[in-house]
């Protein structure tokens, strides 16, 4: 179930580098991850919210995948709802080690 994680970090990790020329899909990224946490349950007042398990966040990555494959969702060159939740989702895979880098 992670080379689903992997598969997404491996599309999207890339993005990280826009956050320093594009403080608006920063703050978007940011509310992504948030939102994230929160459906998975791995929201925390304290200052460092806990790792998303693992399995659930492949769950819910390989749903959202498969919806954007149905919708025939193509990435586009800026980014929009679905490029932020997949960074979002790369975000906290490589924050948390979550699976082993590529390379």
């Amino acid at each position: 179930m992670s080379c689903v994680l992997t598969t997404v970090c491996s599309g999207f990790e890339q993005r990280f580098a826009e956050f320093a020329f594009e403080p608006g899909f920063a703050a978007a990224v940011d509310q992504h991850v948030a939102e994230i946490r929160a459906r998975l349950g791995a929201s925390s007042s304290g200052l460092e919210p806990p790792a998303p398990d693992r399995s659930a966040l492949a769950d819910y990555a390989l749903g959202f995948t498969d919806a954007l494959v149905e919708t025939g969702w193509r990435e586009p060159v800026a980014y929009d709802y679905a490029v932020c939740r997949l960074t979002a989702l790369s975000w906290l895979v490589r924050r948390h080690r979550l699976v082993a880098p590529r390379g």
